[in-house]
């Protein structure tokens, strides 16, 4: 959802922003953030907060901010509404796999009318491991009863590709989102993707 559907940069960066701020900590600049939001190789706690474990308060905090903001500063990438029509009438199903919470994933598409399109949505408080692991996918073919071989995971991080990977799907990578990629085969826009899959 978040870099590959959704352009939530903004409201990601103020909310960890404010709980290091609310943690005693200074700001980080917000490119250093989001390139590093889904880096796999990093302890997430440790990069934005100092600390080995994600507390109750970063919880809190995280939550309280992000809760009462998300929508003031979220949008859609350009062409997403056309492609996510397009592939409807394709007859695909389409799914949404997120490392954001489920109660999130449901207000931002609702909120940015794109709800309608998605049949299933799962959020890292749906399993056990979120991304990288492949449980997300898992469950997600397993609720439509489908192969893993007739799927393809479209994503903007190598988080992403490596959920895909652990599940045995392909992935695809879009360069418009929080990660910039130059040294593998990506997507620029919405209509070389539609073309690809």
């Amino acid at each position: 959802m978040d870099g590959t559907l959704i352009n939530s940069g903004a409201i990601i960066s103020n909310t960890i922003n404010y709980v290091r701020i609310n943690t005693g900590l200074k700001p980080m600049d917000s490119k250093i953030l989001l390139e590093n939001i889904n880096n796999p190789n990093i302890n997430p706690a440790n990069f934005f907060y100092n600390t080995d474990t994600f507390t109750p308060k970063h919880s809190k905090l995280f939550e309280e901010y992000y809760d009462a903001n998300c929508l003031k500063l979220v949008e859609l990438y350009d062409g997403i509404d056309v492609l996510l029509e397009q592939l409807k009438k394709d007859g695909y199903l389409l799914a949404i796999a997120t490392n954001a919470s489920n109660e999130f994933a449901v207000k931002t598409t609702k909120y940015l009318n794109i709800h309608k399109y998605f049949k299933y949505i799962i959020g890292y408080d749906d399993v056990k491991e979120p991304k990288p692991k492949p449980d997300m996918i898992l469950k997600t073919l397993d609720y439509f009863d489908i192969k893993s071989n007739d799927t393809i995971v479209v994503g903007d991080s190598k988080k992403d590709c490596l959920s895909a990977k652990g599940a045995n799907v392909k992935c695809m990578l879009v360069n418009w989102g929080f990660t910039k990629y130059n040294n593998c085969v990506v997507y620029n826009n919405c209509n070389e993707l539609y073309q690809a899959i």
